[in-house]
């Protein structure tokens, strides 16, 4: 597959299921990622009849399509009522999964609040092996994705933002249903940077690379390429060279925004003298 066919556009919660679908098929965009927490997409209206509507449409069309859980639902959770809401809302996104032929669903590790790490990352590893192991039931695939630092002064933090931390979640769920995400921006902004994290993580785990352009070091943002300092040609460049063949997924400005810039990144690849067919 040449490597615009495998550059995709996340959706987001911008437009219903269906709209999505077609507007990527009309524009030759072969993988989405899509929400289901808001307006017509919220996972608890969607029917069977319409799933299963979604799931044709999506096949005719030639459309692979992933769904990402919100960030914002700490996975890390461990109050009461809570808790078990999370499992619900995970498990939820698991079930709806086959009936959309959706091929992935992004999941993240939680936050902390500075005083309460351990548990708050033993309450995400227990969670994600538990939704790991629900998803090998149900035919799921989950795709833990590595997430933004935050300011030192912050008192909120993501987990699984550092090297550290993502491999503590994934070394210790070895399911065939859990395979990794890697936000190669999030990564530009650890002191490692790219190049640290791919010599860390296990490739071959590795089934979709999430692009946007951002400051090396700086804080989380989703600018269009061009606009800070991410050198895509060369992050193109080290992942072929590596033998990586999955997709990546553009997540940042606008619809037009992320097209307009998939043709602008196989330019930024070939001339990095990376083989773009």
């Amino acid at each position: 597959m040449a490597l615009l066919e495998r550059i995709g556009i996340d959706f987001g919660r911008r437009l219903p299921l269906e709209q999505a679908i077609a507007w990527a098929a009309g524009h030759a965009v072969r993988f989405i990622d899509v929400q289901l927490d808001t307006g017509q997409n919220r996972v608890s209206e969607i029917s069977d009849g319409r799933a299963s509507a979604i799931r044709r449409q999506r096949e005719e069309a030639g459309v692979t399509l992933g769904l990402h859980t919100l960030s914002a639902v700490n996975v890390a959770e461990y109050s009461p009522f809570v808790s078990e809401a999370v499992d619900e809302y995970m498990r939820a996104y698991i079930d709806v999964a086959p009936k959309l032929g959706a091929s992935w669903i992004v999941v993240h590790a939680g936050y902390h609040f500075t005083a309460d790490v351990k548990p708050r990352m033993e309450a995400g590893r227990d969670r994600l092996k538990r939704m790991a192991e629900y998803a090998e039931k149900r035919g799921a695939r989950l795709l833990l994705e590595n997430l933004n630092k935050e300011p030192v002064d912050a008192e909120v933090h993501y987990l699984a933002h550092t090297i550290e931390e993502w491999h503590y979640y994934y070394s210790s769920i070895q399911s065939p249903a859990l395979a990794l995400s890697f936000t190669a921006n999030h990564a530009h902004l650890m002191p490692e940077g790219v190049q640290g994290f791919v010599d860390s993580i296990p490739l071959e785990r590795v089934e979709e690379v999430r692009l946007a352009d951002c400051f090396r070091n700086g804080h989380e943002q989703h600018l269009r390429p061009g606009e800070g300092d991410f050198d895509f040609g060369a992050l193109f460049s080290l992942l072929e060279g590596r033998g990586y063949k999955g997709h990546y997924m553009n997540a940042f400005g606008t619809i037009e925004d992320m097209e307009q810039a998939r043709h602008d990144m196989v330019r930024m690849a070939q001339g990095a003298m990376v083989e773009s067919r």
